[in-house]
Protein backbone atom coordinates (compact mmCIF):
# COMPACT_ATOMS: atom_id res chain seq x y z
CA UNK A 1 0.00 0.00 0.00
CA UNK A 2 2.65 2.19 0.93
CA UNK A 3 4.51 1.75 -2.20
CA UNK A 4 2.24 3.30 -4.08
CA UNK A 5 3.49 6.97 -2.76
CA UNK A 6 6.52 6.04 -4.64
CA UNK A 7 4.34 7.90 -7.71
CA UNK A 8 4.29 10.63 -6.02
CA UNK A 9 7.91 11.16 -6.47
CA UNK A 10 7.58 13.90 -8.67
CA UNK A 11 6.04 16.41 -6.13
CA UNK A 12 7.99 15.00 -3.05
CA UNK A 13 11.36 13.46 -3.45
CA UNK A 14 12.01 11.64 -0.47
CA UNK A 15 8.94 9.14 -2.00
CA UNK A 16 11.13 7.68 -4.05
CA UNK A 17 13.06 5.93 -0.95
CA UNK A 18 9.54 3.32 -1.32
CA UNK A 19 10.55 2.18 -4.53
CA UNK A 20 12.98 0.16 -2.73
CA UNK A 21 12.56 -3.51 -1.36
CA UNK A 22 15.73 -2.84 1.32
CA UNK A 23 13.96 0.14 2.40
CA UNK A 24 10.27 -1.84 2.61
CA UNK A 25 11.75 -4.65 4.02
CA UNK A 26 13.12 -2.68 7.08
CA UNK A 27 9.85 -1.05 7.22
CA UNK A 28 7.67 -3.89 7.27
CA UNK A 29 9.72 -5.57 10.41
CA UNK A 30 9.05 -2.95 12.09
CA UNK A 31 5.61 -2.38 11.24
CA UNK A 32 5.22 -6.50 12.43
CA UNK A 33 7.26 -5.83 15.58
CA UNK A 34 5.44 -2.99 16.55
CA UNK A 35 2.32 -4.86 16.37
CA UNK A 36 3.46 -7.29 18.89
CA UNK A 37 3.11 -4.31 21.78
CA UNK A 38 -0.63 -5.44 21.97
CA UNK A 39 0.64 -9.10 23.53
CA UNK A 40 -0.14 -8.00 26.80
CA UNK A 41 -3.24 -7.14 26.45
CA UNK A 42 -4.34 -9.86 24.25
CA UNK A 43 -2.69 -12.42 27.17
CA UNK A 44 -5.16 -11.01 29.72
CA UNK A 45 -7.98 -11.35 27.12
CA UNK A 46 -7.13 -14.80 26.78
CA UNK A 47 -6.74 -15.42 30.44
CA UNK A 48 -10.26 -13.76 30.72
CA UNK A 49 -11.75 -16.33 28.43
CA UNK A 50 -10.14 -19.05 29.82
CA UNK A 51 -8.47 -20.21 26.38
CA UNK A 52 -5.62 -22.28 28.10
CA UNK A 53 -3.11 -25.16 26.80
CA UNK A 54 -3.95 -28.68 26.82
CA UNK A 55 -1.04 -30.70 28.03
CA UNK A 56 -1.08 -34.26 27.82
CA UNK A 57 -0.56 -36.57 31.17
CA UNK A 58 2.16 -39.02 28.76
CA UNK A 59 4.60 -36.11 28.41
CA UNK A 60 7.19 -34.86 30.72
CA UNK A 61 5.84 -34.22 33.76
CA UNK A 62 7.85 -31.21 34.05
CA UNK A 63 5.28 -29.66 31.23
CA UNK A 64 2.24 -30.03 33.85
CA UNK A 65 2.80 -26.97 35.00
CA UNK A 66 2.34 -25.28 31.73
CA UNK A 67 -1.20 -26.38 31.62
CA UNK A 68 -4.00 -23.77 31.26
CA UNK A 69 -1.04 -21.36 30.00
CA UNK A 70 -2.80 -19.21 27.43
CA UNK A 71 -2.86 -20.49 23.79
CA UNK A 72 -3.96 -19.71 19.99
CA UNK A 73 -1.39 -16.41 20.64
CA UNK A 74 -0.72 -17.30 16.85
CA UNK A 75 -3.73 -15.32 15.92
CA UNK A 76 -1.90 -12.17 16.78
CA UNK A 77 1.46 -13.16 14.61
CA UNK A 78 -0.65 -13.94 11.62
CA UNK A 79 -2.36 -11.04 12.27
CA UNK A 80 1.06 -8.78 12.25
CA UNK A 81 2.14 -10.64 9.03
CA UNK A 82 -0.83 -9.85 7.18
CA UNK A 83 -1.44 -6.28 7.88
CA UNK A 84 2.35 -5.47 7.54
CA UNK A 85 2.50 -7.56 4.47
CA UNK A 86 -0.33 -5.76 2.94
CA UNK A 87 1.02 -2.10 4.16
CA UNK A 88 4.36 -2.74 2.59
CA UNK A 89 4.89 -5.11 -0.06
CA UNK A 90 3.65 -4.37 -3.89
CA UNK A 91 0.18 -5.56 -4.08
CA UNK A 92 -0.28 -5.86 -7.48
CA UNK A 93 2.68 -8.83 -7.43
CA UNK A 94 1.10 -12.15 -7.66
CA UNK A 95 3.08 -14.27 -5.57
CA UNK A 96 2.22 -11.70 -2.62
CA UNK A 97 -0.92 -12.91 -2.73
CA UNK A 98 -0.26 -16.68 -3.31
CA UNK A 99 2.06 -15.83 -0.22
CA UNK A 100 -1.02 -14.22 1.81
CA UNK A 101 -3.64 -16.91 0.58
CA UNK A 102 -1.83 -20.12 1.48
CA UNK A 103 -0.64 -18.99 5.19
CA UNK A 104 -4.24 -17.55 6.22
CA UNK A 105 -6.14 -20.43 5.31
CA UNK A 106 -3.72 -22.46 7.10
CA UNK A 107 -4.26 -20.54 10.10
CA UNK A 108 -7.64 -21.09 9.59
CA UNK A 109 -7.01 -24.78 9.38
CA UNK A 110 -5.02 -24.70 12.84
CA UNK A 111 -7.78 -21.80 13.98
CA UNK A 112 -9.90 -24.99 13.56
CA UNK A 113 -8.23 -27.59 15.48
CA UNK A 114 -6.76 -25.04 18.44
CA UNK A 115 -10.87 -24.15 18.53
CA UNK A 116 -12.02 -28.08 19.06
CA UNK A 117 -8.89 -28.67 21.02
CA UNK A 118 -10.15 -25.81 23.53
CA UNK A 119 -13.64 -26.90 23.31
CA UNK A 120 -12.79 -30.34 24.44
CA UNK A 121 -10.49 -30.14 27.00
CA UNK A 122 -8.26 -32.32 24.99
CA UNK A 123 -5.30 -32.81 22.66
CA UNK A 124 -6.74 -34.70 19.81
CA UNK A 125 -8.31 -31.02 18.37
CA UNK A 126 -9.25 -31.92 14.51
CA UNK A 127 -8.27 -35.22 13.11
CA UNK A 128 -4.81 -35.78 11.22
CA UNK A 129 -6.84 -36.65 8.01
CA UNK A 130 -8.94 -33.87 8.13
CA UNK A 131 -6.30 -31.18 8.70
CA UNK A 132 -4.27 -33.12 5.36
CA UNK A 133 -7.17 -33.02 3.16
CA UNK A 134 -8.10 -29.46 3.78
CA UNK A 135 -4.17 -28.40 3.85
CA UNK A 136 -3.73 -30.35 -0.08
CA UNK A 137 -7.26 -28.36 -1.06
CA UNK A 138 -5.86 -25.26 -0.56
CA UNK A 139 -2.44 -25.89 -1.96
CA UNK A 140 -3.85 -27.76 -5.05
CA UNK A 141 -5.52 -24.22 -5.71
CA UNK A 142 -2.67 -22.50 -5.45
CA UNK A 143 -0.89 -24.68 -7.70
CA UNK A 144 -4.00 -24.44 -10.33
CA UNK A 145 -3.58 -20.30 -10.13
CA UNK A 146 0.00 -20.56 -10.26
CA UNK A 147 0.24 -22.15 -13.81
CA UNK A 148 -3.02 -20.50 -14.78
CA UNK A 149 -1.67 -16.73 -14.11
CA UNK A 150 -0.04 -15.79 -17.53
CA UNK A 151 1.62 -13.17 -16.05
CA UNK A 152 4.03 -15.07 -13.97
CA UNK A 153 5.76 -17.55 -16.07
CA UNK A 154 6.04 -19.79 -13.74
CA UNK A 155 8.01 -23.10 -14.73
CA UNK A 156 7.99 -26.90 -13.73
CA UNK A 157 12.16 -26.91 -12.99
CA UNK A 158 13.41 -28.14 -10.76
CA UNK A 159 17.00 -26.83 -9.53
CA UNK A 160 19.60 -28.47 -6.69
CA UNK A 161 21.98 -26.95 -4.06
CA UNK A 162 25.23 -26.73 -4.49
CA UNK A 163 24.72 -27.33 -8.52
CA UNK A 164 24.99 -24.05 -11.17
CA UNK A 165 21.10 -23.98 -12.10
CA UNK A 166 21.86 -23.01 -16.05
CA UNK A 167 23.56 -25.77 -16.11
CA UNK A 168 21.67 -28.84 -13.76
CA UNK A 169 17.84 -28.89 -13.57
CA UNK A 170 14.60 -31.36 -14.02
CA UNK A 171 12.43 -30.23 -16.02
CA UNK A 172 8.97 -32.12 -14.48
CA UNK A 173 5.78 -32.61 -15.88
CA UNK A 174 3.46 -29.74 -14.37
CA UNK A 175 0.97 -32.09 -12.51
CA UNK A 176 4.07 -34.12 -11.38
CA UNK A 177 5.87 -30.75 -9.99
CA UNK A 178 1.85 -29.57 -8.61
CA UNK A 179 2.16 -32.35 -6.62
CA UNK A 180 5.76 -32.31 -5.24
CA UNK A 181 5.31 -28.24 -4.44
CA UNK A 182 2.07 -29.60 -2.49
CA UNK A 183 4.30 -32.13 -0.59
CA UNK A 184 6.73 -29.50 0.05
CA UNK A 185 3.98 -26.64 1.63
CA UNK A 186 1.98 -29.04 3.54
CA UNK A 187 5.05 -31.02 5.02
CA UNK A 188 6.56 -28.20 6.00
CA UNK A 189 3.43 -26.68 7.66
CA UNK A 190 3.22 -29.78 10.00
CA UNK A 191 6.92 -30.39 10.57
CA UNK A 192 6.73 -27.03 12.25
CA UNK A 193 3.89 -27.88 13.92
CA UNK A 194 5.46 -31.09 15.67
CA UNK A 195 8.21 -28.92 16.41
CA UNK A 196 6.45 -26.25 18.28
CA UNK A 197 6.66 -28.06 22.22
CA UNK A 198 8.97 -26.27 23.87
CA UNK A 199 8.89 -22.81 24.78
CA UNK A 200 10.31 -20.69 21.87
CA UNK A 201 11.79 -23.99 20.31
CA UNK A 202 9.70 -22.86 16.92
CA UNK A 203 9.25 -19.44 16.68
CA UNK A 204 13.50 -18.84 16.49
CA UNK A 205 14.03 -21.34 13.98
CA UNK A 206 11.28 -20.10 12.28
CA UNK A 207 12.44 -16.56 12.28
CA UNK A 208 16.14 -17.58 10.67
CA UNK A 209 14.57 -19.67 8.07
CA UNK A 210 12.69 -16.57 7.10
CA UNK A 211 15.88 -14.46 6.56
CA UNK A 212 17.14 -17.41 4.65
CA UNK A 213 14.43 -17.02 1.94
CA UNK A 214 15.04 -13.31 2.35
CA UNK A 215 18.01 -13.29 1.15
CA UNK A 216 17.49 -16.31 -1.53
CA UNK A 217 14.47 -14.12 -2.72
CA UNK A 218 16.55 -11.00 -3.16
CA UNK A 219 19.05 -12.59 -5.07
CA UNK A 220 16.49 -14.46 -7.02
CA UNK A 221 14.39 -11.37 -8.54
CA UNK A 222 16.86 -8.65 -8.32
CA UNK A 223 19.17 -7.40 -11.03
CA UNK A 224 20.62 -3.91 -9.66
CA UNK A 225 21.44 -1.13 -12.28
CA UNK A 226 24.28 1.92 -11.48
CA UNK A 227 24.75 5.05 -12.97
CA UNK A 228 28.46 4.39 -15.43
CA UNK A 229 30.33 6.51 -17.55
CA UNK A 230 30.66 5.35 -21.01
CA UNK A 231 32.71 7.69 -23.45
CA UNK A 232 31.72 10.42 -20.92
CA UNK A 233 27.85 9.46 -21.77
CA UNK A 234 26.22 8.77 -18.47
CA UNK A 235 24.37 5.67 -18.54
CA UNK A 236 23.18 2.59 -16.26
CA UNK A 237 24.36 -0.87 -16.28
CA UNK A 238 23.17 -3.96 -15.08
CA UNK A 239 23.98 -6.38 -12.80
CA UNK A 240 21.95 -9.96 -12.65
CA UNK A 241 23.01 -11.55 -9.32
CA UNK A 242 21.21 -14.39 -9.60
CA UNK A 243 22.73 -15.31 -12.97
CA UNK A 244 26.52 -14.67 -11.21
CA UNK A 245 25.61 -16.70 -8.26
CA UNK A 246 24.29 -19.69 -11.24
CA UNK A 247 20.25 -19.35 -9.58
CA UNK A 248 17.39 -19.27 -11.51
CA UNK A 249 16.30 -15.76 -12.00
CA UNK A 250 12.29 -14.91 -11.10
CA UNK A 251 11.00 -11.67 -12.08
CA UNK A 252 9.33 -10.49 -8.86
CA UNK A 253 9.86 -13.15 -6.55
CA UNK A 254 11.83 -10.27 -4.64
CA UNK A 255 8.44 -8.99 -3.37
CA UNK A 256 8.18 -11.88 -1.13
CA UNK A 257 11.51 -10.16 0.79
CA UNK A 258 8.63 -8.16 2.48
CA UNK A 259 6.82 -11.55 3.37
CA UNK A 260 9.80 -12.40 4.94
CA UNK A 261 10.35 -9.55 7.19
CA UNK A 262 6.53 -9.86 8.02
CA UNK A 263 7.55 -13.59 9.32
CA UNK A 264 10.78 -12.24 11.15
CA UNK A 265 9.42 -9.18 12.64
CA UNK A 266 5.85 -10.77 13.84
CA UNK A 267 8.41 -14.19 15.48
CA UNK A 268 10.67 -11.88 17.46
CA UNK A 269 8.21 -9.96 19.09
CA UNK A 270 6.30 -13.19 19.84
CA UNK A 271 9.39 -14.56 21.16
CA UNK A 272 9.49 -12.06 23.80
CA UNK A 273 6.55 -13.44 25.13
CA UNK A 274 6.84 -16.86 24.26
CA UNK A 275 10.61 -17.77 24.93
CA UNK A 276 10.94 -19.62 28.65
CA UNK A 277 9.00 -19.69 30.24
CA UNK A 278 6.25 -19.09 27.97
CA UNK A 279 3.19 -17.02 28.48
CA UNK A 280 1.82 -17.52 25.53
CA UNK A 281 1.75 -20.92 22.85
CA UNK A 282 0.85 -19.77 19.46
CA UNK A 283 -1.03 -23.11 18.95
CA UNK A 284 -1.73 -24.76 15.74
CA UNK A 285 -3.18 -21.57 14.08
CA UNK A 286 0.28 -20.31 14.31
CA UNK A 287 2.72 -23.13 13.65
CA UNK A 288 0.21 -24.27 10.55
CA UNK A 289 0.75 -20.69 9.36
CA UNK A 290 4.18 -20.35 9.84
CA UNK A 291 5.21 -23.62 8.54
CA UNK A 292 3.09 -23.02 5.03
CA UNK A 293 4.34 -19.75 4.83
CA UNK A 294 8.13 -21.35 5.11
CA UNK A 295 7.08 -24.18 2.56
CA UNK A 296 5.28 -21.21 0.35
CA UNK A 297 8.74 -19.36 0.10
CA UNK A 298 10.55 -22.73 -0.55
CA UNK A 299 8.12 -23.72 -3.99
CA UNK A 300 7.78 -20.08 -5.29
CA UNK A 301 11.52 -19.17 -5.16
CA UNK A 302 12.75 -22.20 -6.56
CA UNK A 303 14.51 -23.44 -3.62
CA UNK A 304 12.41 -26.54 -3.11
CA UNK A 305 15.51 -29.01 -2.14
CA UNK A 306 17.36 -26.60 -0.91
CA UNK A 307 14.82 -26.33 1.98
CA UNK A 308 15.71 -29.64 3.44
CA UNK A 309 18.62 -27.80 4.65
CA UNK A 310 16.90 -24.68 5.56
CA UNK A 311 14.34 -26.31 7.48
CA UNK A 312 16.26 -29.07 8.76
CA UNK A 313 15.22 -28.77 12.05
CA UNK A 314 11.64 -29.14 11.72
CA UNK A 315 12.52 -32.34 9.13
CA UNK A 316 14.36 -33.65 11.97
CA UNK A 317 11.30 -33.31 14.38
CA UNK A 318 9.43 -34.72 11.44
CA UNK A 319 11.42 -37.39 10.74
CA UNK A 320 11.74 -38.56 14.32
CA UNK A 321 7.75 -38.69 14.78
CA UNK A 322 7.53 -41.27 11.68
CA UNK A 323 10.05 -43.44 12.56
CA UNK A 324 8.94 -43.67 16.12
CA UNK A 325 5.53 -44.82 14.60
CA UNK A 326 6.43 -46.95 12.35
CA UNK A 327 9.21 -48.68 14.36
CA UNK A 328 5.90 -49.12 16.99
CA UNK A 329 3.79 -50.15 14.48
CA UNK A 330 6.11 -53.17 13.18
CA UNK A 331 8.40 -54.01 16.16
CA UNK A 332 6.29 -52.86 19.34
CA UNK A 333 9.73 -51.30 20.28
CA UNK A 334 10.53 -47.47 20.72
CA UNK A 335 13.30 -45.90 18.89
CA UNK A 336 13.57 -42.57 21.36
CA UNK A 337 12.05 -42.70 24.80
CA UNK A 338 9.58 -39.92 23.18
CA UNK A 339 8.48 -38.31 20.14
CA UNK A 340 9.06 -35.38 18.84
CA UNK A 341 12.71 -35.53 19.46
CA UNK A 342 12.63 -32.64 21.43
CA UNK A 343 10.84 -34.78 23.96
CA UNK A 344 13.67 -37.65 23.84
CA UNK A 345 16.03 -35.28 24.83
CA UNK A 346 13.94 -33.28 27.88
CA UNK A 347 13.45 -37.21 29.45
CA UNK A 348 16.95 -38.23 28.92
CA UNK A 349 17.57 -35.35 31.54
CA UNK A 350 18.52 -32.20 29.79
CA UNK A 351 16.44 -28.83 30.46
CA UNK A 352 14.34 -27.52 28.92
CA UNK A 353 16.19 -24.41 28.12
CA UNK A 354 19.02 -26.34 27.08
CA UNK A 355 17.13 -28.39 24.16
CA UNK A 356 16.03 -25.34 23.31
CA UNK A 357 19.01 -23.13 22.95
CA UNK A 358 20.93 -26.42 21.16
CA UNK A 359 17.97 -27.07 18.86
CA UNK A 360 18.45 -22.70 17.86
CA UNK A 361 22.35 -23.51 17.02
CA UNK A 362 21.50 -26.45 14.61
CA UNK A 363 18.92 -24.29 12.70
CA UNK A 364 21.87 -21.14 12.49
CA UNK A 365 24.47 -23.52 11.34
CA UNK A 366 21.92 -25.28 8.59
CA UNK A 367 21.01 -21.53 7.37
CA UNK A 368 24.48 -20.52 7.16
CA UNK A 369 24.86 -24.06 4.78
CA UNK A 370 22.33 -22.91 3.00
CA UNK A 371 23.96 -19.64 1.86
CA UNK A 372 27.38 -21.21 1.43
CA UNK A 373 25.80 -23.15 -0.95
CA UNK A 374 25.25 -20.20 -2.94
CA UNK A 375 29.14 -19.67 -3.80
CA UNK A 376 29.47 -23.65 -4.18
CA UNK A 377 27.75 -23.99 -7.49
Amino acid sequence: MFMYLYELRDYFAPFNVFRYVSFRCVMTMITALCMSFMYPRFIGKLLERQVGQVVRDDGPQSHLKKRGTPTMGGSLILLSLVVSTLLWADLSNHYVWIFLSITTFFGAVGFIDDYLKIKEKGSKGLPGRWKLILQFFITGIAMVVLFQDQTLHYSSELYFPFLAADKFSLSLPIIAYALFAMVVIVGTSNAVNLTDGLDGLAIAPVSVAAGTFLILCYIGGTILQFPVNVDGVSTYASFDIAAYLKMPYIAGINELCIGCSAIIGSGIGFLWFNSYPAQVFMGDLGSLSLGGALGTLAVLSKNELLSLIICGLFLLEAISVITQTTSYKLTGKRVFKMAPIHHHFELKGWAEPKVIVRFWIISILLALIAIASLKIR
